[in-house]
């Protein structure tokens, strides 16, 4: 992993993570705000494959386990979106040059979404961690979907164009 490649998503992260705990709770809707920190993971698995989006969303959910006010155990959003970076990676397009279609970014962005926020949910139940009941998870996981997907069109392309910039150029050996 190239060095800019590396500080530019941390600094992504950073910044999604701050937000997320800072102003959108303010905007928050049913309680629920934006995963603005899945949106970095999507972004990254899209252009840059299943082991750099796992490995930042790994460093991602710590920083979000960890960022006040965090109210559950550690390490359930780091699990979370290990899963979300590994998945969403191995969806991305084949080739080293193609692009996902704007439809299959919102699709993809939408799986993660339901695939990150429901691991978080049955990782609580499993640890006897949960903030809320089991009906209310299903409405969270829902707004959740609906926050990240209204997200997605305004946020995603612009990562995955950071992303891909920081990009190696290639040698063609033909």
């Amino acid at each position: 992993m190239s060095l800019v490649r590396g500080f530019l998503a941390l600094l992504l992260l950073l910044v999604a993570v701050l937000l997320q705990v800072t102003f959108f709770p303010h905007v928050a809707w049913h309680g629920v705000v934006p995963d603005l920190a899945l949106l970095v993971v999507v972004a990254a698995g899209l252009t840059r494959g299943p082991q750099f989006a796992a490995v930042l969303g790994f460093t991602g959910g710590l920083l979000l386990d960890l960022a006040p006010p965090a109210d559950h155990y550690a390490g359930r959003w780091a699990l979370a979106l290990v899963v979300v970076g590994f998945v969403v990676g191995r969806i991305r397009p084949p080739g080293q040059g193609s692009r996902p279609e704007p439809v299959m970014v919102v699709a993809a962005a939408a799986a993660a979404s339901f695939l990150g926020t429901s691991l978080f949910a049955l990782s609580g139940l499993v640890l006897q961690d949960p903030v809320v009941s089991v009906p209310d998870m299903l409405q969270v996981i829902l707004v959740a979907l609906v926050w990240d997907v209204l997200l997605t069109p305004l946020l995603v392309p612009p990562m995955m164009l950071l992303f891909r910039r920081t990009e190696p150029a290639r040698v063609s050996l033909a």
